[in-house]
């Protein structure tokens, strides 16, 4: 039986244009806040073309990119890559990326379908397998595979050295010793081939989530997270991403916030 966070209605995030996430963001200006974003890239095991693009959009627009990567599948030529990326730094992305969840249960590495015992075990071999790899680049922070991880092994995660985690939504719920930073705008249409979802429902995510956070009816302090995912994009998608990259960059009350920023303790700016 796979036990995970608390279902939450899903709430879908009205429309939104640039000049609509300009306007937000002018708010925020105007009331004095800085509007924060961070940027995570999920999926990552070795050096693809579409990686190397992925690392070549951090550096040449100078964003960090926290990449999650696979420990068991990631490869050493990635590790060469990203030496070559300063931008960049890398977390754990599960152990192997492997459903254990049985039908008709949606899919989930970190699940209670095994003892929590043998999951922070696995957890524990990645983390020395990224450390090995990729040393201090690796921050000590977790990207469950699918979002989804039981509350009993997110509460002892601190038992195997990890003091991050990160999923999809804004954050409710907390754990002892880890600080919780999770992302809010996906661009892609998983359900729909995986395409771009659209301007307009992207840009939705990112103006709805900066909007409550302005209001306090979510985490203040949580940054806004931009989830891309470099294996599955399509231009459309690379174009977005690169164009809302700019846009908050460029912003004078908006900036990236690196990952090792957020994962050392309960951090994030109002």
């Amino acid at each position: 039986m796979t036990t995970t966070a608390p279902v939450r209605p899903r709430v879908v995030p009205p429309r939104a244009t640039w000049h609509d996430l300009d306007g937000e963001l002018d708010a925020w200006a105007d009331s004095g806040l800085a509007a924060t974003f961070w940027w995570r890239d999920d999926d990552a095991a070795a050096t693809t073309p579409a990686l190397a693009r992925m690392a070549g959009l951090s550096q040449s627009m100078a964003v960090p990119l926290a990449l999650a990567v696979v420990p068991a599948e990631a490869h050493t030529d990635l590790a060469a890559t990203l030496d070559r990326h300063p931008t960049v730094t890398v977390l754990q992305h599960g152990w192997s990326h492997v459903n254990h969840a049985a039908p008709p249960a949606k899919k989930c590495e970190l699940g209670l379908d095994r003892p929590a015992d043998a999951v922070l075990a696995e957890l524990a071999e990645g983390r020395r397998r990224l450390e090995r790899l990729f040393g201090p680049r690796a921050l000590p922070a977790l990207v469950p595979p699918w979002n989804r991880i039981a509350p009993e092994v997110a509460g002892r995660l601190a038992e195997v050295g990890i003091r991050g985690l990160s999923t999809f939504g804004p954050r409710h719920l907390t754990h002892p010793n880890v600080a919780c930073v999770n992302t809010h705008v996906d661009p892609i249409a998983w359900k729909d081939g995986k395409r771009f979802l659209g301007e307009a429902d992207s840009l939705g995510m990112a103006v709805a989530h900066l909007r409550a956070r302005r209001s306090g009816a979510v985490d203040t302090t949580e940054p806004t997270g931009l989830l891309t995912h470099h294996l599955v994009m399509d231009d459309e998608t690379w174009a977005f991403t690169e164009r809302l990259l700019s846009k908050v960059r460029h912003h004078p009350a908006a900036r990236w916030l690196p990952a090792d920023t957020l994962f050392g303790a309960e951090k994030g700016a109002h």
